[in-house]
Parts: C-alpha cells; sequence; structure tokens
C-alpha cells in the first residue's frame, strides 16, 4: 500500500487479515484482457468504498491519494455483481455471531422497512412515493438477527408496501438462514405476511407499539431500528444515491463491513478495539438468557 496519511474510514491491519483471502482468491480467479497488470492495491480499493460509504461524497471526489475513481467503481460494481460483497459481508457476520457465543446460522430475526430520499441521478422508474411516510424515494426492506446484524436486505421503490416487500425478504431469509424459525415484526405488516411466513416454517409475530406517549423502545424489535440508525450514521447511506436498487443494496452491505460508525459494527467488535463514545446508551447485548438467537 502506499505511504499516506491514513483516513479514520481505513482497514486496519487486523481487520484486514480477516478478509483479505476472499479478495485475493477473487483477483486469482480473474483472467482475460487486462488481468495480468496488477496495478492497484486491493485494500486500497477497499479502503476507498468504505471512504465513499462513510463520508457520502460521489465516487467522481475521491481524494487523489486513492485510485482512479473509475477503477474503484468498477472493482464496487464487479463485486456487487459477482457476490464477492455478499460473501465478506457474511464472513465478518459469522465471526461476529461466534464472538458473540452464538452459532453462525440464527434461529430468530426482526423485520422491518425503512423509506429515503434519493438523489437526482435515479431513474424515475425506481422510485415511487410512500403514501404514509410522504417520502419519494426507495424503501429498504431488512431483516437483521437479535444483533442487528444484516441477514438479508430487499431494495424497492418506495411505494411498495412493507407486506408486499416482506414476503419477498422472508422467501430471501429462508433461502440463505433455513434454522430461523421466528422472525418479529411491526403492526405495519398485514396478516398475508404472517401466513407466508407460516408456509415458510417461520413464526412472525407482530409487536405493537404502546399506547403510553412518549419514545419507548419496543421488545425485540429495538434492534433493528438500531441497525437503521447505523446506516444513518452513513452519509452515503442518509440518502439513496445509487443508480440500481442492488448497487443499494451493495452500500448497505459495506455499511456493516466498514470501521467508521458505531461501536457496534461488526469489524468493530471482531477486532476488540478501544474506540471512543458515539454516544450509544443500550448494550449490545440485549436478549438476555433464554432468548432465540
Amino acid at each position: 500500500m502506499s505511504a499516506r496519511r491514513p483516513y479514520r474510514s481505513d482497514v486496519s491491519d487486523a481487520h484486514w487479515a480477516l478478509i483479505e483471502p476472499v479478495f485475493t482468491a477473487w483477483r486469482a480467479r480473474r483472467t482475460g484482457p487486462g488481468t495480468a497488470a496488477r496495478v492497484h492495491d486491493l485494500r486500497e480499493i477497499v479502503n476507498a468504498i468504505l471512504y465513499v460509504n462513510r463520508t457520502g461524497i460521489p465516487w467522481e471526489y475521491l481524494p487523489h491519494d486513492f485510485p482512479p475513481y473509475k477503477t474503484v467503481y468498477d472493482y464496487y460494481a464487479k463485486w456487487e455483481a459477482d457476490g464477492t460483497t455478499q460473501q465478506v459481508h457474511d464472513l465478518l457476520r459469522n465471526k461476529t455471531r461466534r464472538s458473540h457465543g452464538r452459532s453462525t446460522q440464527p434461529t430468530a430475526a426482526v423485520i422491518d422497512a425503512q423509506s429515503v430520499k434519493t438523489s437526482a441521478n435515479v431513474a424515475e422508474t425506481s422510485q415511487r412515493i410512500d403514501a404514509g411516510k410522504k417520502i419519494k424515494g426507495r424503501k429498504r426492506h431488512v431483516i437483521t438477527d437479535t444483533l442487528g446484524l444484516v441477514l438479508a436486505v430487499l431494495v424497492t421503490a418506495a411505494s411498495v408496501h412493507d407486506t408486499t416487500g416482506g414476503k419477498l425478504l422472508l422467501d430471501d431469509l429462508a433461502a440463505a438462514h433455513p434454522t430461523v424459525s421466528k422472525v418479529w415484526a411491526d403492526g405495519g405488516y398485514q396478516s398475508s405476511v404472517l401466513n407466508h411466513g407460516a408456509g415458510l416454517g417461520i413464526d412472525v409475530e407482530v409487536v405493537q407499539r404502546p399506547r403510553t406517549k412518549g419514545f419507548e423502545p419496543l421488545p425485540k424489535r429495538w434492534m433493528i431500528e438500531r441497525t437503521f440508525g447505523w446506516l444513518m450514521q452513513h452519509r452515503r447511506l442518509a440518502r439513496d444515491y445509487e443508480a440500481l436498487p442492488q448497487r443499494s443494496r451493495a452500500m448497505i452491505q459495506w455499511m456493516q463491513t466498514a470501521l467508521a460508525g458505531p461501536v457496534c459494527t461488526m469489524l468493530r467488535r471482531l477486532a476488540s478495539r478501544t474506540w471512543p463514545t458515539t454516544g450509544c446508551r443500550i448494550t449490545c447485548s440485549p436478549c438476555g438468557p433464554g432468548t432465540p438467537t
């Protein structure tokens, strides 16, 4: 890696040791014109993606001490398309679960959706209006485990109802994590989601909001609300800037592998590194004994 002053979003030596084998194996499999010249350091490509993810800058505004932005985006797009981003994300999530004494395959999860505004480069056909939230943009349908780590993501137009997206997401969850038998949801999911989950062998339970005024963390469901908070701390995700929904999904996966952000993100947990407080007042192990994992 070229000598330069480090950015706060740079991957550390310990973190790079965890994910380097995936990227070096990916490069070793590459054949064809232009692949013989290994010009750019893969670690610097990862650093550049993490920098964009954390700061929210356009690709063309990458600092000059990174590889050319077109090259970085090309790697970003290729890794999304061939599943490398998913592979790295899953690897780190599994290691994080093991570090918390959990099995790599969860048995319980939480589902929710988040509508966000889009930027001007997003095609009109890829965005619509969420009538309930009064937001024109896209909707992120997300399922996390009980640590708040992402298990499945689906990005749609904001007009797609939570119930419709929830059914599709449950299909993805059942295929990727067949051990999950319990999912908590909010009142926005209709009974058809519960029936759809039952057909997949998943008990979907709606956690109702309390009738009292003021903020109160909802049992089981607050973990995914915290995950949405992590997304908002990464400026590239505060608004959907990605032209393609699948690239938006990949940016969420990079968020969970990023160094910067809340203390609870995956790499920080794995490295056992001391970080300054971020103002989080909720413990990272909320489930307690006897709670499904």
